[in-house]
């Protein structure tokens, strides 16, 4: 794939992956919470915390999907983020067998978030007309 194509496509992950943090996460922990909530209660501090801080990531991208070579610190703070956020889950979910059904649901949901965007941001070197 050409380094034009991936940038379209990128533009499209990041509009995706926004509006997936912004509307997508609160359905996902009501409709499976063994696979999305790690607290039960739908008033949960902790649930409210997570889904305005990717909330506000989701905005974000989006708006770096105009011009995504000017935002190339904020899509590799997503990459690395969703990959620690899911590897961190991932052991708790191991750990805790109460929590092994996020081996399905968000552990997998930030790994290909993080693969997704970083298999289609150009490096900083490249030229994108």
């Amino acid at each position: 794939m050409d380094e034009a194509n991936r940038i379209k496509f990128l533009r499209v992950a990041l509009i995706v992956v926004g509006l997936v943090f912004i509307f997508g996460i609160w359905p996902l922990t009501i409709l499976w919470p063994s696979g999305w909530s790690w607290h039960t209660g739908g008033r949960s501090e902790y649930l409210q915390m997570i889904l305005g801080i990717y909330a506000t990531l989701g905005v974000f991208l989006i708006i770096a999907s105009r011009n995504p070579m000017a935002h190339l610190s904020l899509i590799w703070f997503t990459v690395w983020s969703s990959i620690v956020h899911g590897g961190i889950m991932a052991v708790q979910a191991l750990v805790d067998p109460q929590h092994i059904g996020h081996l399905l649901g968000d552990v997998p949901a930030l790994i290909v978030v993080a693969v997704v965007l970083a298999v289609l941001t150009p490096r900083q070197g490249s030229k994108i007309t």
